[in-house]
């Protein structure tokens, strides 16, 4: 199962959208605060059609708040981790080892960016990876970048051009993941509904 991670998403309707096309592929959806609208506004249900209660969605304080969460079953760089105060900060919270954080098992963390070297269809993508695209008006923060630098990941546009719709983004990215898993889990083919093939 795939993770797609909408960090400070700014348009309900891209979120709705985006939401679909979690559920229809099987993946999660993971949002992290501060967003610009409200989880019951209706430009995000109206994308999202009915398909929102059914959905795979968990919502976070703040990038501090998903890292931590997720930061023993994602290989997050050491930067980011020290950046968000993991796990020095807390006396509850145990260290780990080296060999854990770099442990090849863990999912990775992808950063979709305007910025990047590579091109999406160059990542390795595996099951359990999570898929991050920052907010509509200014994209993941370069810091962050900075400190995932080696899972940066483009989609090719035209010179000059600023970037794609977020939700369509977010589309041909997760369907390159669930096309190297051989779309695994998803049915393989479809039924008329008033004739047979």
């Amino acid at each position: 199962m795939f993770n797609i991670v909408l960090l400070e998403p700014e348009i309900p309707s891209n979120t709705g959208n985006i939401g679909r096309t979690c559920l229809v592929t099987g993946s999660r959806l993971h949002l992290i605060e501060p967003m610009g609208f409200i989880l019951n506004d209706k430009n995000l249900r109206r994308a999202g059609m009915d398909y929102w209660a059914d959905l795979d969605v968990t919502v976070y304080d703040s990038w501090r708040d998903f890292v931590w969460k997720h930061a023993k079953d994602v290989c997050f760089p050491e930067e980011t981790l020290c950046a968000a105060g993991y796990p020095g900060e807390d006396p509850e919270v145990p260290p780990f080892s080296e060999d854990e954080a770099k442990d090849p098992q863990k999912s990775r963390i992808w950063m979709a960016t305007t910025k990047a070297q590579k091109v999406y269809d160059r990542a390795d993508f595996r099951d359990g990876d999570y898929i991050l695209f920052g907010k509509e008006s200014a994209g993941i923060p370069e810091e962050i970048l900075m400190e995932n630098k080696e899972t940066c990941i483009r989609i090719p546009m035209a010179a000059g051009q600023r970037s794609l719709n977020l939700s369509n983004s977010a589309a041909i990215i997760l369907y390159e993941a669930l096309r190297q898993d051989s779309f695994r889990g998803l049915e393989p083919f479809g039924q008329l509904h008033t004739h047979r093939w």
